[in-house]
């Protein structure tokens, strides 16, 4: 099978496998990587190195011949900056990857050109970075080969005192997580000693830079690198790992090729791109249309025509998660159950709450509350039934309290295994996960004994993901509150997975994180939460919400695995693909 077949006959495999990015936090955007077209790019490569993209020719001059050419213009070629003195030719038999053609041959990187290692100028010295010429470091080199922009440029001077690049070098990085990455220079510049260049002499540059960008080669360089945590290959190691070496002729007729099928996996990965893109956006206006539905009768219209073409809508992970998100959005909008004829007014389950916390306050277990008030329309921040009771949210809480100040607990009065502290990292999915390492001896819980923590309360963070919350269980009973949380206190009426459940809405979330200061590191207001408006159902009608979100998001997450399943089997292919055409 030709290379074009292998390409064209496997296109909806190569399209259809996508991973999504690594992302954290609120807000990703969810991309996702075209894991086929990736994999197609790669097979390229190998197929363009084992001599099988291009027709060997008999005129063409044997590679042997080519390396001996290329030994006597080196020999001939001063040191100074363009290199350094190259060892003897190793006699030792080459090791050999792959079979190539008989036309080929195998070779130390270095007999294909000079090598050499960057320098750093003396950073003391300000007027070696005062000019145009590009200082190059691994944060300039790219995943595809291409070299940005960098922070640093240097002067004559400056470059007089690193190693220098030209137009149709190769880079390397050689050091840190990025090793192995690799570019072709296109214009002048300095690089540092994160970085090892060679220069080809009569090697087709965009060749060499295929040969050192292939998997066989990356995988050379781990497996030469010492150093787990900062992984290192010296000059050495890196220019002693061998190479295919076609005849320069074919050289030239596989860059070609190379350059007309990436070509093809840049106009396929638009298509994909553009395809994606279409979806995502026909999801959210279909999902659009539920949440900014009228009445009841509306919605259901809306969901009808959606249902109708669920399959095609629901194909990808990210407008899973966004039909979750509409889900929620939904349930705090009053529009998943039904109001049920039993069920107390909400009005009246808002002055039960403000009665019992005026007599906790008489007490003198909380503050005296604020005198109750219901909000009207125009302080509405989204559209709930008229059954329901719109109020602050400090008068659904009965208590809303933060957590210590920095100044009363640093680091080094954490200790392992004492008593927990609950910060905003160990708010996982509605729970709270154990650091037994982030916790305090109990004396100074003691003196924290403020903080401490009782079932039914809900801790929320008030730094980073503001608005990220977990309930405390029996468990974390006696545990303490950290810095940058909230601890929220309900009246026993009041469903604490319904509290969750509105925090994890957009709506809830926006005005949060609107309202919250700060750029590096947000921060939420005390103020700011207790004036935030929201919308209260019964204590039963919270019951029946949060049971319906349970089912739904349990078939959404079956959906989901069913697609993970579905996604890692075409990349499992698309990999398979790949190794039986090379084997």
């Amino acid at each position: 099978m030709s290379a074009q077949e292998l390409i064209t006959k496997h296109l909806d495999l190569w399209t259809g496998a996508v991973t999504k990015r690594s992302s954290s936090g609120r807000g990703s955007n969810g991309k996702v990587e075209l894991t086929g077209v990736e994999k197609l790019r790669e097979l390229i490569l190998e197929l363009a190195l084992r001599g099988k993209l291009t027709e060997q020719h008999a005129g063409d001059e044997p590679a042997e011949q080519l390396i001996e050419r290329i030994a006597t213009q080196k020999a001939n070629t001063g040191n100074g900056k363009r290199g350094t003195p190259q060892p003897p030719k190793n006699e030792t038999p080459i090791p050999q990857p792959f079979q190539v053609p008989s036309t080929w041959a195998w070779v130390p990187l270095r007999e294909t050109g000079l090598t050499s290692t960057g320098k750093t100028p003396s950073t003391k010295n300000a007027s070696f970075f005062s000019g145009d010429i590009p200082f190059i470091g691994p944060g300039q080199v790219t995943v595809r080969g291409k070299i940005t922009k960098p922070e640093k440029s240097l002067s004559e001077e400056g470059a007089a005192h690193t190693e220098e690049a030209l137009p149709g070098d190769i880079l390397t990085v050689c050091i840190g997580g990025s090793i192995g990455k690799t570019a072709k220079v296109s214009e002048r510049c300095g690089f540092n000693q994160q970085l090892n260049k060679i220069r080809p002499i009569l090697v087709e540059s965009d060749y060499l830079f295929f040969a050192i960008s292939a998997k066989f080669f990356q995988k050379a360089i781990r497996e030469n690198a010492t150093g787990s945590a900062t992984p290192i290959i010296n000059r050495s190691k890196w220019e002693s790992i061998c190479i295919p070496l076609a005849p320069f002729a074919e050289q030239k007729r596989i860059v070609q090729k190379v350059d007309e099928l990436m070509a093809l996996c840049d106009r396929l990965e638009q298509q994909t791109s553009d395809q994606l893109e279409a979806h995502e956006t026909l999801v959210d206006t279909l999902l659009g249309t539920l949440t900014q539905s009228e009445n009841a009768t509306e919605l259901a219209d809306n969901w009808t025509r959606l249902a109708a073409h669920f399959d095609t809508l629901f194909s990808t992970k990210q407008s899973i998660d966004k039909l979750k998100q509409t889900i929620l959005q939904l349930a705090a909008m009053g529009r998943l159950v039904e109001k049920g004829s039993g069920d107390e007014p909400a009005i009246d389950l808002l002055t039960e709450i403000h009665a019992r916390k005026t007599a906790l306050a008489g007490e003198k277990r909380i503050k005296q509350p604020r005198a109750l008030t219901q909000l009207d329309n125009t302080q509405h921040s989204y559209t709930a039934p008229a059954h329901w009771a719109w109020a602050y949210f400090q008068d659904i809480a009965d208590e809303i309290s933060t957590g210590p100040f920095g100044s009363m607990i640093h680091k080094h009065d954490y200790v392992v295994g004492g008593i927990p502290l609950i910060n905003p990292s160990h708010m996982v999915k509605g729970h709270i996960k154990e650091d037994s390492s982030v916790s305090v001896t109990p004396t100074k819980a003691e003196e924290l004994s403020s903080y401490q923590l009782a079932k039914g309360d809900i801790v929320m963070a008030r730094r980073g993901e503001v608005g990220r919350c977990a309930v405390v269980t029996d468990r974390e009973t006696g545990w303490l509150c950290g810095t940058g949380s909230f601890v929220l206190r309900f009246h026993p009426a009041i469903n604490r997975q319904f509290i969750l459940l509105l925090f994890s809405t957009d709506t809830v979330r926006d005005y949060l994180t609107g309202n919250s200061v700060g750029t590096t590191m947000t921060n939420l207001n005390h103020g700011i939460l207790k004036k935030m408006p929201v919308a209260l159902p019964s204590a039963e009608e919270q019951d029946r919400i949060v049971q319906k979100v349970d089912e739904l998001m349990a078939l959404c997450d079956q959906l989901k695995e069913r697609l993970n399943q579905a996604g890692e089997t075409r990349c499992q292919l698309a990999e398979a693909v790949v190794e039986k055409a090379l084997t």
